[in-house]
């Protein structure tokens, strides 16, 4: 195991969460690939992402619109804006071909939002590539333990 590479993808991908909780948003989208790809699958068994329907299946541009739907109150599902704080654990680096990684870790997400308090679980799976000192995300698959089941509106970014 690689110890210091284990610490690198998990600072990122800490990083990449404080960014979230805190709506650094334009610096979020700068984390990406130009081809990078952020999915939330429905089915959770499901692989083949672009041929099923999914929660979000967004490119660069669609990632874009989220974020301004996010930040722009004209969405009900945004407006309020939650609070959010996730908790990101377990990592563990599957793939390391030199250029290309693949990490796999749990997420918990606290969403507070119109007085309600809620709890969201997760597996991601983040492909990452190597650039100058640190990543871009190619994939982030978000794997909602209960994605099968009834989900109230996600008015934020998992």
């Amino acid at each position: 195991m690689n110890l210091q590479l284990l610490q690198e993808v998990t600072a990122f991908i800490w990083q990449e969460g404080d960014m979230l909780d805190h709506g650094e948003y334009d610096a979020w989208l700068n984390l990406w690939t130009a081809k990078g790809t952020y999915i939330i699958p429905i089915d959770p068994k499901e692989t083949d992402f672009e041929n099923t329907l999914n929660y979000a299946y967004d490119d660069h541009h669609m990632r874009k619109l989220r974020v301004q739907r996010l930040i722009g109150g004209e969405s009900i599902s945004t407006s309020p804006q939650p609070r959010t704080v996730r908790t990101l654990s377990r990592f563990r680096v599957l793939v390391d071909d030199g250029m290309n990684l693949t990490v796999r870790c749990a997420q918990n997400v606290r969403e507070f939002r119109k007085e309600s308090l809620k709890h969201y679980t997760a597996d991601l799976t983040y492909e990452l590539v190597r650039t100058e000192g640190s990543f871009k995300i190619q994939r982030k698959l978000i794997s909602l333990i209960n994605s099968d089941d009834t989900l109230a509106g996600i008015g934020y970014i998992l």
